[in-house]
């Protein structure tokens, strides 16, 4: 009995430690939880390709926008991080860094959606694209597929907060085994698209 208890405090020690440390957000309540579903997925190595793609372009963005100082562009440390928490090599994470210079990299911008899924789920989608008209109609059909709508610029985004690793819900909400499915199905129709990087929702999943 005393090793059981011994056990279980060694245990609440070690995950106190973790959230210390700044370990990913999924170890801590109240944060969106796809990227965690995502990556007990099988991944192919298309979709290791793809998802490469899309995080050195959000670097490329961020560097574009601010410059190449991690220190002072919390943009890009927050992008090179999460491309660092994917396994991006640290070389392409760093031509990427370089890419910002180029011509390509001009007609690149960073994008916001608002959008409600099924059950009044808030959704914030976040995107690299060089045409935000087109990216935006072809976010707005996903949603439609898939029981949901764009929303107006701060009609979602009041419902988050900004954090260092992406938007944190200020209050989950609860939704039942078929919200949830339905709304596993409709992020894996967005993150399917080239142009989409993140995906945020106040849905408790």
């Amino acid at each position: 009995m005393g090793r059981q208890r011994a056990k279980r405090a060694s245990e609440g020690e070690t995950l106190k430690g973790a959230k210390r440390e700044g370990f990913p957000s999924e170890i801590m309540a109240g944060h969106s939880k796809w990227a965690q579903i995502k990556r007990q997925k099988a991944v192919t190595d298309a979709q290791k390709s793809k998802e490469f793609a899309k995080l050195l372009r959000k670097i490329t963005v961020a560097v574009k926008e601010a410059g190449k100082d991690p220190n002072a562009n919390r943009a890009l440390s927050s992008a090179v991080e999460k491309a660092r928490d994917a396994n991006v090599p640290s070389s392409n994470i760093e031509r990427a860094i370089e890419r910002a210079g180029g011509a390509g990299a001009h007609t690149l911008e960073n994008v916001l959606f608002e959008a409600y899924g099924p059950a009044g789920a808030a959704l914030l989608i976040e995107g690299v694209t060089d045409s935000k008209n087109r990216t935006s109609q072809e976010v707005k059909h996903i949603l439609a597929e898939h029981g949901g709508k764009l929303a107006s610029p701060g009609s979602a985004r009041f419902l988050f907060q900004k954090t260092a690793r992406g938007w944190e819900p200020v209050t989950p909400l609860p939704v039942d085994d078929g919200t949830k499915e339905t709304l596993t199905k409709l992020f894996e129709a967005l993150d399917a698209h080239d142009d989409i990087t993140d995906i945020y929702t106040n849905a408790d999943l």
